[in-house]
């Protein structure tokens, strides 16, 4: 497994309007999360503990909401 991060439902419906130096704030931190989550859960598959609830997470010029899923 695995760990990477993707636009529910695409990025187009996503990121629509949105400031360009906004989505790529979004898009480095949320590669900044798929980094920890591989260095806490080498694989992912083994994770025991509850589904983590969402979180929202600010970033220059706005925030945005995410939500860890297992699959």
């Amino acid at each position: 497994m695995s760990w990477r991060w993707e636009y529910d439902p695409s990025e187009e419906y996503v990121t629509g309007g949105a400031p360009p130096a906004f989505v790529a704030e979004v898009e480095k931190r949320a590669d900044e999360l798929v980094r920890a989550a591989e260095a806490l859960y080498l694989d992912g598959s083994s994770f025991q503990g509850d589904n983590p609830r969402s979180e929202h997470v600010r970033v220059p010029g706005g925030m945005f909401v995410l939500q860890v899923t297992y699959l």
